[in-house]
């Protein structure tokens, strides 16, 4: 029994695992790598899959950096089942297809700038989505699946998006049994909208994230005295708290919090502008899915409020009303997409307020390297959107309380009740850095020693 790194080692995007048995193979997750200059020639390289010869696909959730590629598995001929949660299922359609629209459009785009050169072609098409949607298989949480001979997987609420899981898989190989655990994203504690994550009571090999591995985050309460700060200092005539949220999970988890703090008296009407068709598509989704909301907000929906669509959020649908927004100012709330600033509506209002001086642009997600987001981040005070120079006057503010990934100490509380297992322990989907620091605690604290993966090396149990 044998499982493949094939993405997410030492790195946060790419998630892609083959599991190989002497009776089975299948994938957990086959997501997209994002940031960096060779990503695209590296979500086009294969790895040495046999997609004819996988029994399954399984995935944690529907972020693109882990299901990203699946549209490439049914181009490449698979015609086996994709299991995941039904709300992943649901989200998933939604961000494959903008994803195969996005990237048509960027290959137009590319094909103009480059009259002549070597014609760009998408990664995949909405018609190799169209072929991969009818694979899907629904996972109910806590109900175990045979996904494949001898594998049977169980999906438990990670609590990092809707729908999100983490994967308890046992292999049955060669007579002997052995249990795997995947956390995939782990969600923070207490988040609005979604149940706290659940873990596991043993495992023989544990792939544990580590995205957050090196710091834990703001608190919530000292994050939200920030963001009220930030939008009151944004009350200029050509004020503006720009966020690049991502479509799924962020951007509804920012709805909620403005919903409460409208309701605390602590923002007065703010008026907010959801920028992303994506987003806007999502939020109706979560809204169809309440039965995976928490205590908290089942109690805001008895009382006849909403989550999500709170007084005073106005919805930009249409390109010419997305540009209407750059005539605004007095402290407008801007969430568009994409949360790395990759692509998508955000770049337009980057590229029209950064050189702002009174324009905010609050960072609330994990920015990879090598994206725009992450240059913001660092402090770069001259980027390039879309071919054009800017010069950064705008105040950037990074808010880590917001994030919808466990920090340290969570993610060490995630692995203590498996430790007593003592299982072999994988620190994936994080940069070197921060699972260095996380593997140090985890020896540390829990006395077990985890193994921090390249990508393409192969674990044996």
């Amino acid at each position: 029994m044998q499982i493949r790194v094939f993405g997410a080692a030492g790195e946060v995007t790419g998630s892609c695992y083959l599991v190989q048995t002497d009776r089975a193979r299948l994938l957990l997750d086959f997501g997209l790598h994002q940031g960096g200059a060779d990503a695209d020639k590296r979500n086009r390289n294969l790895p040495p899959i046999a997609v004819q010869d996988l029994d399954a696909v399984v995935l944690t959730h529907a972020h693109l950096d882990h299901s990203g590629r699946t549209p490439l598995l049914a181009r490449e001929g698979y015609r086996g089942p994709i299991y995941a949660t039904p709300a992943t299922i649901d989200l998933c359609e939604i961000l494959l297809k903008d994803a195969a629209h996005l990237q048509q459009l960027d290959a137009e785009r590319s094909n103009r700038r480059h009259a002549g050169a070597r014609h760009a072609e998408p990664l995949y098409t909405g018609d190799d989505v169209e072929r991969l949607l009818p694979r899907f298989e629904p996972a109910e949480y806590d109900h175990p699946v045979e996904v494949a001979p001898g594998i049977t997987c169980r999906w438990v609420d990670a609590g990092h998006i809707l729908g999100s899981a983490s994967v308890e898989m046992i292999c049955m190989d060669g007579g002997a049994t052995r249990t795997i655990v995947f956390s995939g994203d782990i969600g923070p504690r207490g988040a609005p909208l979604l149940k706290d994550p659940v873990t596991f009571d043993r495992a023989d090999l544990v792939f544990l994230e580590s995205t957050y591995g090196d710091r834990d985050h703001r608190s919530m309460d000292d994050s939200l005295d920030e963001f009220v700060s930030i939008i009151e200092s944004a009350q200029t005539p050509e004020g503006k708290v720009i966020i690049p949220a991502f479509a799924v999970g962020r951007t509804q988890q920012l709805l909620y919090f403005i919903g409460e703090l409208r309701r605390q008296g602590r923002l007065t009407e703010p008026r907010v502008y959801m920028d992303s068709p994506m987003a806007i598509t999502t939020t109706d989704l979560y809204c169809r899915h309440k039965e995976l909301f928490d205590k908290e907000s089942r109690a805001i929906l008895e009382q006849r409020d909403s989550c999500l669509h709170i007084p005073g959020l106005r919805i930009a649908r249409t390109p010419q009303e997305s540009m209407a927004i750059n005539r605004l100012g007095d402290g407008v709330i801007v969430l568009s997409a994409s949360g790395m600033c990759t692509g998508g509506r955000i770049l337009h209002h980057l590229k029209n307020n950064l050189w702002k001086e009174q324009a905010h642009l609050l960072i609330v997600g994990f920015q990879a390297q090598g994206t725009l987001g992450r240059r913001l981040v660092d402090g770069q005070k001259n980027v390039s959107i879309m071919g054009e120079p800017i010069r950064v006057k705008a105040h950037v503010h990074t808010l880590g309380g917001f994030s919808a990934h466990a920090g340290q100490t969570e993610l060490l509380e995630w692995l203590t009740p498996i430790a007593p297992s003592a299982p072999r322990v994988m620190l994936t989907h994080g940069e070197n850095e921060p699972r260095k620091t996380l593997s140090d605690l985890i020896e540390r604290e829990l006395r077990l020693t985890p193994e921090l993966p390249e990508f393409g090396d192969t674990i044996e149990l």
